[in-house]
């Protein structure tokens, strides 16, 4: 379908400034956004205004203001505070991770909702195949993980209520509490959760290793999760590329989600994409470092090898190796769907780069002209 790129321009700016989630916002906040909305950025000058695809590509690999990402951090702690002492007049004791696109720098958005990991500490699970579990280290429990973390949730639906009766309190999550509104500068997710003491980590005690098991209300069951190697892995990842890897995840996810604006339906979560991109080719990452737009040349080269390959793409598995990527038939007909979003990217910023190749250029053509062009910023 036809995109118009100054739309998508907008909605990108939007997700910068906060107007995006304008009306859910009180006075003051309001008041912030509407100045900042208004306020250039600097990947605004880098280009001129008749290479609006250049700009959009560039806009869409940056990363979120570090001011605004330590206004998110600073939160989620807020919320943490409170959790922790109603928690403690009960008698429980919990503890408090972050984990998701906000601690790794690849959300998109200014108002990104904050994972919350809100951890029991009287209570875990463990391999018993592990070294700890081996030597009588751990003592059994009578109550299941289900049992203990539906308490769990329950009294934090309670505390977080009584804590911010202005705030919205969204309990029909299945995996989180979200609060938003109110006192709150962001949104948060409380995930009610506890330690999973994985064999790998009852050896290492590096936190890396360390798993959580999480609840979901809905069905009701738990499952284990590992954010904290997932994040370990992807950072490790982008600083070899210099910080490629994560601008090629931020520019994917924008262009999903710019694209689900104009009506195409993209089945593939912002874990799965970080997971896709952390199997891009490292040297063309590297680039970015120099030649930005290699960034953009590299997302189109890796998933257009990977929608024309189903096997190949079924076989990756995420950054923890827990699990394949793309498990579903959906997934993979989102990662095609987002695939021709951004080869159509490429062949528009190329054709603004360098007219002469034509209207219909090849993908190799395309990508050649990016991977040896400078953009400097606008004096």
């Amino acid at each position: 379908m036809a995109r118009d790129i100054s739309k998508r321009i907008s909605r990108l700016q939007n997700r910068r400034s906060g107007m995006d989630r304008y009306l859910a916002l009180d006075e003051s906040a309001r008041v912030e956004v509407l100045a900042d909305s208004m306020a250039e950025e600097r990947w605004q000058r880098r280009v001129t205004a008749d290479k609006p695809n250049t700009r959009y590509a560039l806009g869409a690999m940056q990363e979120v203001g570090p001011d605004q990402t330590q206004i998110s951090l600073t939160t989620a702690e807020r919320v943490g505070q409170q959790l922790e002492k109603g928690f403690s007049a009960r008698g429980r004791l919990v503890e408090f991770k972050l984990q998701g696109s906000v601690p790794l720098n690849v959300h998109i958005r200014r108002y990104s909702d904050v994972d919350l990991l809100t951890l029991d500490r009287g209570h875990l699970t463990f391999d018993a195949g592990g070294i700890l579990a081996q030597r009588g280290y751990y003592t059994r429990s009578d109550e299941t993980s289900l049992e203990r973390l539906l308490k769990v949730r329950a009294e934090a639906e309670t505390i977080l209520s009584a804590a911010y009766s202005a705030a919205k309190i969204d309990k029909s999550g299945g995996k989180a509490i979200n609060v938003s509104g109110g006192s709150l500068a962001r949104p948060v997710d409380v995930v009610p959760s506890q330690w999973y003491d994985t064999a790998a980590w009852q050896a290492s005690q590096q936190e890396h290793d360390r798993a959580v098991t999480i609840l979901n209300k809905s069905v009701p069951t738990t499952l284990h999760n590992w954010p904290f190697l997932h994040i370990k892995r992807v950072t490790e990842r982008c600083n070899l590329s210099f910080g490629g890897t994560r601008k090629a995840i931020r520019l994917a996810k924008n262009v999903k989600c710019d694209a689900e604006a104009d009506g195409t339906t993209i089945n593939l979560p912002s874990f799965d994409i970080a997971g896709l991109m952390y199997h891009a080719n490292l040297p063309m990452l590297q680039a970015g470092a120099v030649y930005e737009l290699a960034i953009l040349a590299e997302t189109q080269r890796w998933l257009d090898v990977l929608s024309r390959n189903q096997s190949q793409a079924e076989s990756l598995k995420t950054p923890d190796g827990t699990r394949a990527i793309i498990d579903s038939a959906a997934k993979f007909q989102g990662l095609i769907n987002l695939s021709k979003e951004i080869d159509d990217l490429l062949i528009e910023v190329a054709r603004e780069q360098a007219p002469w190749i034509g209207q219909a250029p090849s993908f190799e053509t395309c990508r050649n002209v990016l991977l040896s062009l400078v953009i400097a910023e606008a004096a």
